[in-house]
């Protein structure tokens, strides 16, 4: 959350003792403006401001009641302005896709928000969502920030991660009823020595070390208790909420997936050999993630290398992004500054939120999208080689639209089905009040829509595809799924102390689609970490199986949803799963979904 860009900032007063981690730049030194342009870098001439795209606000129809709780009674504590994050599960594997919403609740000894809780929303299948929190043992209140969900334990059903402001909460899934086992489990998610628990804010589940069991990275954003809350102020009188670079970083911490025997805490109660014996260990220091100068909001992981390995991008506030190579047996190192994704085209670290990768050209060549505070817009470390990155958002046409909006939540999706992944911005600022000092800025800010022109341009169609998606809100996470199975992607998108809102997909019917659902092997049983590829012609579409995306938020990606573009059937699909066999099925027709498992589907 950089402060840069503000009309005023005054330095910040701590509690008890006061300290400045950083702050703007010299008044003589001219701030970059990316809008100007140079060589490489120049906005295209002209827009294609037209789409196919049609969206509906289906919340209430869809029975969705879910108001995001901040606590907030007037002092401004910094974590009220950042929940929350969204998820989409299907925790009772039926086939539909579920929504849990993470809420944040009231601080101790205060009346407001106290008692609020996260929800679940069970998809009836008929385009409508019950709440079954109490009865699926979610019920009770933390200041949750994000979730994640996978199968960690390998019996076959979808245990769910939830990140918080305090000790977060391990959920292990018993037949669609949720049991604590965070202290069995030792996954509270702060540093083993840590005095006080961590503010957790990205989390994502992986194979980080190769052995088939998903491991757990949690990220950590600032070290902030409401003891060393800071007083920081905009106009010079009112307190606003302060900005990250008046505190201490916190390190990632990477949890490994391990029998609890070996590492070293309980079972929750199973039997020694079951499936759900299963506990982590903190492998931070050994693994070359930790890194305590970290401010993290987002996580991203995919194969950036082309070794067959997944690798992983993070998005930092106001410090430098991380991108972490693996180099196998669960060692890694920070690559992000020679890779060119550290800074921006000015040195400078912006202040990202969330993070997203795709492949727009469907080229091969991966980019990294992260979402930035308002007055810097959003990144696009485009690969240009195997472990080099330049931003091209400019000649990807948008910088000048996304300069102003502050953009949390973010998410490469084929929305229109036309085999080139369109992007999604949820936006919204930080402080109620900063028109008053930045007037070109808004507190609530609508969301954007990017539609991919497959040239590796991009059109904001945001205020064409209807249905209140020009509105402005209060922006967080953004997920996308088929909600409703109808062969296109819908969006969903938390926000900040108000109403959820879930954004029906209306494409008319006759671009096409291959719905593809992955059954991997024991004990990697979501197949998370394969890699799928739809050829049509010449266009070959990736899609990578994964925890991670947006801003504390997790879309659906098994099933893979794969658009045709118009034609009657995909040529060919070829799965790579996390083991590195290949399966090789096709042509699969469209309008179809078909099953693919990595113990009985045809290999090379």
């Amino acid at each position: 959350m950089s402060a840069r860009g503000t009309a005023l900032l005054t330095v910040a007063v701590l509690a008890p003792a006061a300290t400045s981690c950083g702050g703007d730049d010299p008044e003589t030194a001219e701030p970059p403006s990316y809008t100007q342009t140079r060589p490489g870098f120049a906005e295209r001439a002209g827009s294609d401001a037209s789409t196919s795209l049609r969206f509906t606000d289906v919340t209430a129809a869809a029975g969705i009641r879910f108001v995001h709780a901040t606590g907030a009674f007037g002092e401004k504590w910094m974590p009220e302005t950042m929940g929350s994050g969204v998820v989409v599960l299907d925790y009772d594997g039926d086939g539909w896709p579920d929504l849990f919403f993470v809420n944040g609740t009231g601080w101790e000894g205060r009346a407001e928000d106290r008692g609020a809780t996260s929800m679940l929303l069970r998809n009836l299948g008929d385009g409508t969502f019950r709440d079954v929190t109490a009865e699926a043992g979610l019920g009770r209140p933390i200041y949750g920030m994000g979730a994640t969900a996978a199968d960690y334990d390998a019996d076959g059903d979808t245990d769910l991660y939830v990140t918080a402001v305090g000790d977060n909460r391990l959920y292990r899934n018993e037949g669609g009823r949720f049991t604590d086992v965070t202290r069995e489990t030792g996954t509270e998610g702060n540093a083993p020595s840590a005095a006080d628990p961590a503010w957790s804010t990205a989390a994502a589940w992986f194979d980080a070390d190769g052995d088939g069991w998903l491991d757990l990275l949690v990220c950590n954003y600032v070290d902030w208790t409401p003891e060393t809350d800071l007083f920081f102020t905009r106009d010079g009188v009112n307190k606003s909420y302060a900005t990250p670079e008046e505190y201490s970083g916190e390190s990632c911490r990477l949890l490994r997936n391990e029998p609890a025997s070996a590492a070293g805490v309980g079972a929750g109660g199973a039997d020694d050999g079951a499936p759900s014996a299963r506990g982590f260990r903190d492998v931070t220091a050994e693994s070359g993630l930790e890194n305590p100068e970290g401010k993290s909001l987002g996580i991203a992981i995919d194969d950036f290398t082309g070794d067959g390995l997944p690798d992983v991008a993070i998005a930092n506030d106001t410090y430098q992004n991380f991108l972490y190579e693996n180099l196998g047996e669960g060692k890694y190192t920070d690559v992000a500054l020679d890779a060119g994704v550290a800074f921006d085209e000015f040195g400078r670290a912006r202040a990202g939120m969330g993070v997203d990768v795709g492949d727009i050209l469907n080229r091969g060549q991966l980019s990294i999208a992260i979402g930035n505070f308002s007055n810097e817009p959003v990144s696009l470390f485009t690969q240009i080689q195997a472990r080099l990155f330049q931003d091209l958002a400019g000649s990807a046409r948008l910088t000048r639209s996304t300069l102003l909006p502050l953009t949390f939540g973010l998410r490469f999706a084929d929305l229109d089905m036309d085999r080139y992944v369109d992007l999604v911005l949820g936006n919204g600022h930080i402080e109620p009040e900063i028109e008053a000092i930045q007037g070109d800025v808004t507190f609530a800010q609508p969301p954007l829509m990017f539609r991919n022109d497959g040239r590796g341009g991009f059109a904001e169609v945001g205020s064409l595809v209807g249905g209140g998606f020009d509105e402005p809100i209060v922006a967080r996470g953004v997920a996308t799924f088929d909600y409703d199975r109808d062969g296109d992607l819908d969006v969903v998108i938390s926000t900040n102390g108000g109403p959820a809102k879930l954004f029906r997909n209306d494409l008319e019917p006759g671009a096409g689609w291959v719905r593809l659902r992955l059954e991997g092997a024991t004990p990697n049983l979501g197949a998370v970490g394969a890699t799928v590829r739809v050829f049509v012609g010449p266009v070959a579409q990736r899609f990578v199986l994964s925890t991670a995306s947006s801003y504390l938020s997790q879309s659906e990606t098994n099933p893979v949803l794969a658009g045709l573009g118009g034609a009657p059937r995909a040529d060919s699909v070829v799965v790579t799963w996390p083991r590195g066999d290949r399966t090789v099925v096709g042509p699969v027709e469209a309008g179809g979904e078909i099953v693919l498992s990595e113990l009985t589907s045809p290999t090379r």
